[in-house]
């Protein structure tokens, strides 16, 4: 950008003056009262972004010649470098970019040095410059604008606000650096407490993503490799293209109590009466979700085991387990619960109960009719009711009698309804769906990750994964501030010892 006209003056904002006063008469100027106020607004973006820029350009230039006229003068105290060797020498003028928010500006500062040592810059450590040229600001950015969709949309969007100030691959390891901080930031947290009558409820699912081929997993490449090779139109009946690589997602909140009658979860034969309107369900109150596609899913589910304890590490509350019935994920609960020694009531997730349910209800009557309606709400309010296993030898039996073919008894067979204590939990009012860590796969998965055509690497999409969950969480804002405060550390880890960084 051409500087801007200014006489000889000492106002180090001189030049920021300038573009205002420039800007200020382009704007009450004759050809100004002409424009739309869409021109208006075009204008005013870019000769705004423009003032900004010159205004931080303005103010590190002010803080250079400060640093130089202290140098000159006393000299201030020695700076030793990271080895603790002192630099006696002090060099001016030596310059970094650094890419903003508003543009790119040029830092200049002293240089200390000695024979054979690296340069040592004070002002790095007060201004905090990152080891890169790209600021903490225009990484929160792109961390905003990645985890929303693709890093392209990504990439588009920073562009769009900052101009040419960042290429699409660094904008992904910006964004993959930006999550390094996740893990240890929640080991810092502390919940927000609540008494003890509150349900405590912890929900696992898992979600595929669609990764590159060098990011799936060796059994998963196996496979696919294998089918590529027989060269076929399209898959058959069943068969899966082994693109995908699972992320497991857990999520842990406080349930107020909601208690409930099965008819507030199932609607009698013909429809309510109106004359008792349906009880509403709990409410997740501070949900906290993880996710990885990294990570295993016994190391995901202890995650969230960690959140649980910690807000409730007498065990003093009730603790929901709520799954979809995968054999993998109750065998590692159970193993959780037990190296911890805490009691859990483990429910199955009633959706899925119900399809069960109603793939018998068409074994017996035809699909969409009354009968069949009937049948699946009587045998599901049974089930509501705690009588799960009487619910389940009825069903057997009614296909004996009508004897049934193997296909169409399948679906009476596939529905295992022991153990499902939906009773307790509708009198106690704890949640019997897994409604929560479904819309979390959905949140932090599918809206972000599952873009049409999109191919994710692994660090890139772990990242993202994460982020988004801090998002969804709220604690972005806390979390920036506990990562950038990390990085500073990282960079500057005594503040007298100060490190290299350009």
């Amino acid at each position: 950008m051409k500087p801007y006209d200014t006489h000889a003056t000492t106002d180090p904002f001189a030049r920021s003056v300038s573009a205002f006063e420039t800007l200020r008469c382009t704007l009450s100027g004759r050809e100004a009262s002409a424009w739309t106020h869409a021109k208006l607004e075009e204008r005013l973006d870019v000769a705004g972004r423009e003032l900004l820029r010159q205004l931080l350009q303005d103010h590190l230039d002010l803080r250079a010649s400060l640093e130089e006229e202290e140098v000159r003068g006393s000299g201030g105290p020695p700076v030793t470098g990271p080895e603790g060797q002192v630099r006696p020498w002090r060099e001016t003028g030596h310059s970094r970019w650094l890419a903003s928010v508003f543009g790119l500006v040029r830092v200049t500062r002293v240089a200390h040095r000695g024979r054979g040592l690296g340069n040592v810059h004070p002002a790095d450590v007060a201004l905090s410059l990152p080891a890169g040229r790209h600021s903490m600001g225009l990484r929160r950015l792109a961390v905003t604008e990645a985890v929303r969709g693709s890093f392209d949309q990504a990439h588009d969007a920073v562009e769009r606000r900052c101009r040419k100030v960042l290429g699409k691959r660094r904008l992904e390891e910006l964004v993959v650096a930006a999550a390094v901080d996740v893990d240890d930031f929640y080991r810092t947290r502390i919940p927000v407490p609540c008494s003890r009558e509150m349900p405590l409820v912890v929900q696992v699912d898992g979600k595929g993503v669609v990764m590159r081929p060098e990011a799936l997993r060796e059994a998963t490449r196996r496979a696919a490799t294998t089918a590529a090779t027989g060269h076929r139109g399209r898959l058959a009946p069943g068969e899966k293209p082994n693109r995908k690589r699972m992320a497991t997602v857990a999520c842990v909140f406080d349930n107020r109590p909601a208690p409930r009658r099965p008819h507030d979860v199932i609607h009698p034969p013909g429809g309510r009466s109106g004359e008792r309107p349906a009880r509403p369900g709990p409410k997740a109150e501070n949900k906290w979700c993880t996710a990885s596609l990294i990570r295993p899913p016994e190391q995901v589910i202890a995650d969230a085991f960690d959140q649980a304890e910690a807000r409730d590490p007498r065990h003093l509350r009730p603790w929901v387990v709520l799954v979809d019935g995968a054999r993998h994920q109750l065998d590692l609960i159970t193993a959780e619960t037990d190296r911890r020694g805490v009691t859990v009531h483990v429910l199955l997730d009633f959706v899925h109960v119900a399809e069960y349910v109603w793939a018998a209800a068409h074994a017996f009557h035809k699909p969409g009719t009354t009968e069949a309606e009937a049948w699946a709400a009587d045998h599901l309010t049974a089930i509501l009711a705690g009588h799960a296993a009487r619910t389940a030898h009825a069903m057997t039996a009614q296909a004996t009698r009508e004897r049934l073919s193997t296909a169409r008894r399948y679906a009476v067979d596939a529905c295992h309804l022991d153990q499902l204590r939906y009773d307790t939990a509708l009198a106690s009012g704890w949640p019997i769906a897994t409604g929560a860590v479904e819309g979390a796969c959905r949140h932090l998965i599918a809206d972000p990750l599952d873009n049409t055509g999109a191919r994710w690497g692994l660090p890139g999409a772990e990242a993202v994964l994460q982020l988004r969950a801090i998002v969804s969480n709220g604690d972005l804002d806390p979390y920036w501030r506990f990562h950038t405060a990390r990085e500073h550390k990282r960079l500057y880890p005594n503040q007298q010892n100060y490190a290299l960084t350009a």
